[in-house]
């Protein structure tokens, strides 16, 4: 069983999978956009997880310990920027969905190439 040992990489892949899924197979442009979120949630966890020593503690200089391993902390204050980014792209998409659907009446993506095509 050790290649459970590392399952936080299966969640990244199954997530990741999922979200790629969503986005490629489902016309709702709605689900397109939950999909993306699922992906890019995937993606958070991976740099998280990589973030991780195992026996390291927070980086806290002090005098007398200098030979503790420490965790790094650049991974968690990336994603914590890109949650803010993530956020905003996901209000910024819905609202163009909203645009969408007053001008072709549909959030389907076949049928609004149907009503272009005419």
């Amino acid at each position: 069983m050790e290649f459970l040992g590392l399952y936080h990489y299966w969640v990244f892949a199954v997530l990741l999978m999922i979200g790629f899924y969503v986005v490629v197979a489902k016309p709702n442009l709605v689900k397109k956009l939950m999909g993306l979120s699922l992906f890019q949630a995937a993606v958070f966890l991976l740099y998280i997880t990589m973030g991780k020593v195992t026996g390291g503690t927070a980086p806290i200089f002090q005098k007398d310990v200098l030979d503790h391993v420490f965790s790094n902390p650049l991974p968690q204050v990336l994603i914590l920027t890109a949650i803010v980014v993530g956020i905003s792209t996901t209000a910024l998409g819905l609202g163009i969905v909203v645009r969408i659907k007053e001008e072709y009446g549909t959030i389907e993506e076949d049928e609004i190439q149907e009503i272009d095509r005419r």
